[in-house]
């Protein structure tokens, strides 16, 4: 794959954003958690020398490492910053492409990252995010396990919520990918007794890896129209 860097692919994705979109010479694209670069990387082949490509992540040694990395590459058009999705370091209106690979899914206030995601691309501006979603709540006393949210569910919503959020933020979406992600029992067995793991197959919780592709919500002003009564 064209910009791929193996010393910045830490193998805990879920999906692969570049490729449910076109990417063009010139688009200025910010990553989201993007932890040491990979997906920085990919992108900026895809922008050329005329764009920009931004990572953003709140881990000081995961941005060490994309800095680490982007060295090697020998890009002078790729940019690390430190800051929260929930309250980016990024102008409003510059960016054109928004991509995140398994990031938001562990962001506690998911509107507010999306509200944020609106805010910095331009009015043409569009996202393509592959995350974790699931079918149905997790049982409650599951939830403090500490080894389940190291994994892949951490912090994963119920779908329908997830994409309500996105409609919310005022974006147009569409699902690019979709790909359950079975644990099986082996797996499962690893964090949970056996009881709570007869009681988490039973409920049928299922646990699905999403591309969404969203592009934000064209609104117009209303002309006058030069009644008395109107406005």
């Amino acid at each position: 794959m064209q910009g791929y860097c193996k010393t910045a692919d830490l193998g805990v994705g879920c999906g692969i954003p570049t490729q449910s979109i076109s990417l063009k010479s010139g688009d200025y694209v910010l990553d989201l958690g993007c932890g040491a670069g990979n997906d920085c990387f990919i992108a900026r082949s895809l922008v050329g020398e005329k764009g920009k490509v931004i990572g953003l992540d709140f881990t000081p040694n995961m941005l060490k490492k994309a800095w680490e990395n982007s060295d090697k590459m020998n890009y002078n058009n790729v940019e690390f910053r430190f800051g929260d999705i929930e309250d980016m370091p990024v102008a409003t209106g510059i960016i054109d492409v928004v991509i995140s690979n398994c990031v938001i899914n562990l962001v506690p206030n998911k509107k507010k990252a999306f509200d944020e995601i609106s805010r910095v691309l331009k009015p043409t501006g569009f996202f393509s995010i592959s995350d974790v979603v699931m079918n149905k709540e997790i049982p409650e006393k599951m939830k403090s396990r500490v080894d389940l949210y190291a994994g892949c569910v951490a912090g994963a919503i119920i779908k329908e919520q997830y994409l309500e959020i996105i409609k919310n933020s005022g974006f147009d979406y569409e699902i690019k990918k979709e790909k359950e992600v079975v644990l099986g029992k082996e797996n499962l067995l690893k964090f949970l007794s056996e009881e709570e793991t007869e009681e988490y197959l039973n409920k049928d919780i299922r646990i699905y890896s999403i591309t969404v592709v969203g592009k934000k919500i064209q609104t117009t002003k209303k002309s006058c129209c030069n009644n008395k009564k109107c406005g």
